[in-house]
């Protein structure tokens, strides 16, 4: 799933504060081009852990409808409205690393040629599956 949310980025002296309001996200970073990783970052976070515990990920809000002066660091400084992309598939194919052990049955004779050759019965699953799902890392 491809998103576009609205944030608002408030410049302070040492830092760039960002909000995500659709998802109620908070964080900062240390110039513009962070501020911005950050923010996706966030994001992406936020909507993966939302799909996990089966909630469904808020649809952003139109950003004309974003009022930057009312922001939860409107007293820090002047905030502006930007739009931050997400494609929460990309994003967890990057993040979500963790391994998960599946039995697999293969006929014998075919476990000892694979043995024999060296090769990786589970690298191969992987790649196999990536191929006929048609994604990839």
């Amino acid at each position: 799933m491809k998103a576009v949310y609205p944030v608002i980025f408030t410049q302070t002296d040492t830092v760039v504060l960002v909000e995500v309001p659709d998802l109620e996200i908070l964080t900062e970073g240390k110039d513009l081009q962070d501020a911005i990783e950050m923010a996706r970052d966030a994001i992406g976070l936020t909507g993966i852990s939302m799909q996990d515990h089966g909630e469904s990920i808020p649809e952003p809000s139109d950003y004309h409808k974003i009022k930057f002066n009312e922001g939860t660091f409107a007293k820090d400084g002047e905030g502006q409205i930007s739009l931050v992309d997400i494609d929460f598939d990309v994003y967890r194919r990057k993040v979500d690393v963790k391994t998960v052990r599946r039995n697999v049955t293969l006929p014998n004779w075919l476990n000892r040629e694979a043995e024999e050759a060296h090769i990786n019965v589970s690298k191969v699953l992987q790649e196999a599956l990536m191929a006929k799902l048609g994604v990839s890392r």
